[in-house]
């Protein structure tokens, strides 16, 4: 719980400095589980939204949306293998507890959100209403 109010303290202080991560799991694609490091002894494990992007739902009514969420979330995994590490910046508190939003950068410095929006597989987003993928 300690760990907790510290990655808390951190989003809260609108902190613009970065954290490196250890990604966990691949939930769909725009969003990972990661360990976060804070500190040299201190870790926490969150979910990480990316805050840049929106992708397609696996959850959706229509099959076609379904069909490229599996895309993405695939293209997500390739580029953020389990175990890697990547860079968090301009760390946000998200709209559902347990999860944070954030700029992902590999470790080349490539921007996540960015290279999906380029290969048609998310869109631009700024965390207003989102567009449906159905077709």
């Amino acid at each position: 719980m300690k760990y907790f109010f510290v990655l808390l303290c951190f989003i809260i202080s609108g902190n613009a400095y970065s954290v490196p991560a250890v990604v966990d799991y691949i939930f769909d694609g725009d969003t990972f589980a990661a360990t976060v490091r804070l500190d040299d002894d201190i870790t926490v494990s969150t979910r990480v939204r990316l805050m840049n992007v929106d992708t397609p739902e696996i959850h959706s009514l229509c099959e076609s949306e379904i069909k490229l969420a599996e895309k993405a979330k695939n293209r997500l995994a390739d580029l953020l293998p389990i175990g890697s590490t990547v860079e968090l910046r301009n760390i946000k508190d998200d709209k559902y507890l347990g999860r944070i939003d954030a700029y992902v950068l590999t470790n080349t410095g490539q921007d996540i959100g960015s290279i999906l929006i380029k290969e048609k597989l998310g869109r631009p987003y700024d965390g207003g209403k989102r567009e449906s993928w159905c077709q």
